[in-house]
């Protein structure tokens, strides 16, 4: 066999690796010390191994790597006197591609390791996430059960007058609030749970009315703004007043009451 046939045979990688036979082991041996071309084949064989195994090990320490090529270079010296079978160097070459097999197989684990510990991560995330979304919905479960108990305080509270106001009857007659008033710190509490939906873009306002000569004055909107509970809306620094009024009007409300859009009227 020439020296180029034994190239392109793929016999020199089995041999770098170690799985041939005894007579083809002999045979390569004489190859190599007998074709110069085939002792580089060799040599670019080895060399891509090593190079494969620095690319994708991790980082190792400067002891580790001095032991693997520590442990590959004194596989095999190349002595072109000798004519027997080496067999401490097929020996050798068997050991370190045990090694590096080992190396190779550690380096999946570590990667299945790697993906494991990304999983539990995620897992870990979405369990944080889980944990603030229950802080969260704790801390609005308190907030509105503080508002709760400040409501039972206003409707059992001897400073706070309970009004039913009715609805318009030719608009809605269905339709009903209560206020909570306190006269002296002029404070009104509403509940609108009377009331039907507000239209798109409308919105519903409140009105302190004195009759004689009626005068209305906005205390604001129902809206987030005003809301303390589901429902339950406060108004504040409220001037005399005699009556209430709440009409639907358009989106940011009015500076006068729209009379044809008046929901809720009841005197105090």
């Amino acid at each position: 066999m020439t020296a180029q046939e034994l190239i392109e045979s793929g016999n020199l990688e089995y041999y770098v690796y170690g799985t041939l036979s005894i007579e083809e082991m002999a045979e390569t041996e004489a190859a190599i010390e007998k074709f110069p071309e085939v002792r580089k084949e060799i040599e670019e064989i080895e060399r891509a191994l090593l190079n494969l195994a620095e690319a994708t090990a991790p980082t190792l320490s400067a002891i580790v790597w001095t032991h693997i090529l520590n442990s590959i270079r004194k596989v095999r010296n190349l002595n072109t006197d000798q004519n027997s079978t080496n067999w401490a160097a097929i020996t050798g070459w068997a050991a370190a591609i045990l090694f590096i097999g080992g190396l190779f197989w550690m380096l999946q684990k570590n990667s299945g390791l790697r993906e494991d510990l990304q999983i539990t991560t995620i897992e870990n995330n979405k369990l944080q996430e889980a944990n603030e979304s229950l802080l969260v919905n704790n801390d609005t479960i308190q907030s509105r059960l503080a508002s709760s108990n400040e409501i039972l305080k206003i409707v059992r509270s001897k400073d706070y007058v309970t009004y039913t106001l009715p609805g318009n009857q030719a608009l809605a007659s269905n339709a009903y609030a209560k206020v909570y008033y306190n006269k002296n710190e002029k404070v009104a509490y509403i509940d609108t749970n009377g009331l039907p939906a507000a239209e798109r873009n409308k919105v519903f306002q409140v009105w302190s009315l004195k009759m004689k000569p009626l005068t209305p004055t906005s205390l604001g909107l129902i809206a987030k703004e005003t809301q303390i509970a589901d429902g339950i809306y406060k108004f504040t620094d409220l001037p005399v007043t005699e009556a209430f009024g709440i009409t639907m009007e358009p989106a940011g409300g009015s500076e006068t009451p729209t009379m044809s859009q008046l929901y809720i009227l009841g005197t105090i």
